[in-house]
């Protein structure tokens, strides 16, 4: 296991993110603790105990070692059964922020302590290899808090503070500038490629953040997401309309719809999961319908 890159040590410095013809650009959704767009779940998952329910849904993502949905949740980590029954995992209460999943029992994640847990208040860049039951600082610890994360081939993508930051290691970072952004998909099939949503539209860099172009003709989306698997990628509008690309990104054309304003996306071969205002709706399609995986009741 790694260990955490000491407070004092800076993230190494690229190139400015630059979208040519924005002077500023400003952020579709925060994706904080207090302006999520869409709060899931109503009363559970609370320290100290009691049930467990989703609420303030920041990431979603599939785990290939048992094949479930797992939502990394103002609360806690919670597994998601196939017919919605709801597990906090090692009962850990705590916030976890830009949650992902990168491999079998694999997770990377940020975020903020619990009631009563150690730890500075911004955990930085934190990593499980035991599916979720215990977690190991791996840097940034009191400076980053990721907002949005993803990670292909080993390169990793973050958000913090309005900046872009880049890592080949989870360790040493490199800063590629401010933007404004609401999510953003490290392309599997090429690690350097990364999309990213902004008011302006979907932009895409080709070369791990050091420049980005728009992507003409792209619906304003708020989410999206790569597959690992079967090259499709999905991406959600603010009205919760559903857009399917299977070029990477570069062409796209609408599919369905979750019904109101996501809060959280993820993708795995035709499957598509998406958390919305009280529910978490599956698709088995690529996202052109959608059934309720789970709802508050």
């Amino acid at each position: 296991m790694r260990s955490s890159v000491p407070s004092t040590s800076p993230a190494r410095r690229g190139r400015p993110w630059v979208l040519p013809g924005a002077a500023a650009v400003s952020v579709l959704v925060l994706a904080g603790c207090g302006a999520d767009p869409a709060v899931v779940g109503g009363g559970g998952a609370r320290a100290g105990g009691g049930d467990v329910a989703l609420e303030h849904v920041h990431g979603l993502g599939v785990d290939p070692a048992d094949d479930a949905l797992y939502a990394g949740t103002h609360y806690g980590l919670v597994r998601i059964t196939p017919d919605g029954e709801l597990t906090r995992i090692a009962d850990r209460v705590q916030d976890f922020m830009g949650f992902t999943v990168v491999g079998p029992e694999h997770y990377l994640a940020s975020g903020h302590p619990g009631e009563g847990q150690d730890g500075p208040a911004n955990l930085g860049l934190i990593e499980s290899v035991d599916g979720g039951r215990t977690w190991e600082p791996l840097a940034l610890a009191g400076e980053a808090d990721f907002h949005a994360l993803d990670a292909a081939g080993g390169t990793i993508y973050g958000y913090s503070g309005g900046r872009l930051l880049v890592s080949e290691d989870g360790v040493e970072w490199a800063d590629r500038g401010g933007m404004r952004l609401a999510d953003l998909a490290a392309d599997p099939t090429d690690p350097q490629r990364v999309l990213a949503t902004t008011e302006a539209g979907l932009v895409v860099s080709e070369d791990a953040g050091e420049s980005v172009t728009a992507v003409a003709g792209a619906p304003l989306l708020v989410l999206v997401d790569i597959a690992a698997e079967g090259g499709l990628t999905v991406g959600v509008a603010p009205d919760g309309t559903v857009f399917g690309s299977t070029d990477g990104g570069r062409t796209w054309a609408e599919r369905g719809t979750v019904g109101g304003a996501p809060a959280a996306l993820t993708v795995e071969g035709d499957e598509v999961y998406v958390a919305v205002d009280g529910a978490v709706l599956a698709s088995t399609d690529g996202g052109e319908t959608f059934t309720e995986l789970y709802r508050e009741s």
